[in-house]
């Protein structure tokens, strides 16, 4: 069964989730990796998908259009030529969660720390969110640290986010394990640890 990439982005719903998975299983596709989010009033759903071999990336592309639930949907769906699993560094070490006003910049200063450490990014999040002085940024990074480099990687991140004012919070993942939250607000950061 080929592998494709299936990515669609569309007005949120309820229901989309269940509408885009159950038509995959319909027609013998197998899912891998898949991620679903909500930006802004759209979503966006991106899977690696194994499909019969007697169904074309276009077919598949055709079928999905027909629900209901992606009316109005961009779809493309085409051949998946990477492997498609994932190699060690794309194992998830530590969760960082940074939260405070919204800072310009913020992501690109985090994302070159964490290349500085040679850090992979496996996810990431970022969301204006409701709180009780209005709203706060908060952004969260699922990433690959090297063990050797990964207490210093964290440390520069929380003095960054201490420089900026923003609360930093993080959770190490152990295979086989609970994650254990390691991070604390910085001192004189704005806002309580992340959740």
């Amino acid at each position: 069964m080929p592998n494709v990439l299936v990515s669609l982005f569309c007005p949120d719903r309820t229901g989309l989730v269940a509408a885009i998975t159950g038509r995959l299983f319909e027609i013998g596709a197998n899912l891998g990796d898949t991620s679903f989010a909500v930006l802004g009033a759209g979503a966006e759903l991106t899977a690696i998908c194994s499909i019969p071999d007697h169904i074309p990336p276009e077919t598949l592309r055709d079928d999905l259009s027909g629900l209901p639930e992606l009316a109005g949907a961009t779809i493309t769906v085409s051949p998946f030529g990477l492997n498609a699993l994932q190699g060690p560094t794309a194992q998830i070490t530590h969760v960082v969660s940074v939260s405070g006003g919204d800072r310009p910049g913020l992501v690109a200063r985090l994302s070159e720390v964490f290349t500085q450490f040679k850090a992979n990014i496996v996810r990431m999040d970022a969301q204006t969110v409701p709180d009780a002085q209005g709203s706060r940024y908060v952004t969260r990074f699922a990433i690959w640290i090297p063990p050797a480099s990964s207490a210093a990687c964290l440390n520069t991140v929380a003095n960054t986010a201490g420089e900026l004012g923003l609360a930093c919070h993080w959770e190490e993942f152990q295979a086989g394990g609970p994650p254990q939250t390691l991070g604390s607000p910085v001192p004189g950061s704005a806002g309580p640890p992340t959740d």
